[in-house]
This record gives structure tokens, C-alpha cells and sequence, in this order.
């Protein structure tokens, strides 16, 4: 079972600051005979949440950028979305996995904070 247009949240309100740590894996698409492909078809990020007091994983369409925002920069999520998958097992009873999907990942305040680059890197 799914939900169909998942549930729609206030972002301020469930995750409250929101800090970016890293890129957390590339989902790939899969072939037509299962192997998998070199096309990204998203991203997830974790992203430190001051509202849930840990870290949770966002996932972004792959038609966006790959996000390099320094470590603990402030970012905010476009349309976050939080979606279910539910599988029946039998005897053992139903498992419910929730997922967080969001349009984009920006950076909430992009003058003062940069973007990761070599130059930074090399710098500290």
C-alpha cells in the first residue's frame, strides 16, 4: 500500500533547522534486463534536523543538481513530501517504511554560506 500524494508538512514545524552533512547515496535507474544503469534517478541527502533531534535522509529528483553545500550550512526543503510504502508480512504483521522527498535542496541564507569547493577545501 501507498499513499497516493503522500502527506504534505510544514517543514518549519516538523524539522524545524535543518543542516546540511552530505550527499548519502545516488539511486540509479535500472535497465531493461535488471542490471543497473550509470542514469542517476535521485539523490539523497542527510540533513540534520533540530525539530526530530537527529539526522533524516531527504531525497531529491536527479534532474537537480548535485548539492555540495559546506558541512552544517542551513538549508531549507522545496515541497517536502512525506510518503509510505506498507508491506504485509505474514505471521510477522505490517512493516511501514516512511520516505521524505522534496522538489530541491537550497541554501537558506546563500550569502552567508558557501558552496564546497577544492579552493575551500585546500584553505583549512
Amino acid at each position: 500500500m501507498r499513499l497516493t500524494e503522500g502527506i504534505v508538512v510544514d517543514s518549519g514545524l516538523t524539522f524545524g533547522k535543518l543542516r546540511f552533512s552530505a550527499l548519502r547515496r545516488e539511486v540509479r535507474k535500472q535497465n531493461e534486463d535488471g542490471t543497473i544503469s550509470n542514469e542517476v534517478k535521485e539523490r539523497t541527502y542527510n540533513l540534520k534536523s533540530s525539530a526530530q533531534g537527529r539526522m533524516i535522509q531527504v531525497s531529491i529528483p536527479a534532474n537537480v543538481p548535485l548539492r555540495e553545500f559546506t558541512y552544517d550550512s542551513e538549508v531549507e526543503l522545496v515541497n517536502p513530501i512525506v510518503d509510505t510504502v506498507a508491506n504485509y508480512v505474514f505471521r510477522e504483521g505490517t512493516t511501514v517504511n516512511w520516505f521524505i522527498k522534496a522538489d530541491d535542496l537550497k541554501l537558506k541564507h546563500p550569502k552567508n554560506q558557501g558552496i564546497s569547493t577544492n579552493q575551500n577545501e585546500e584553505k583549512k
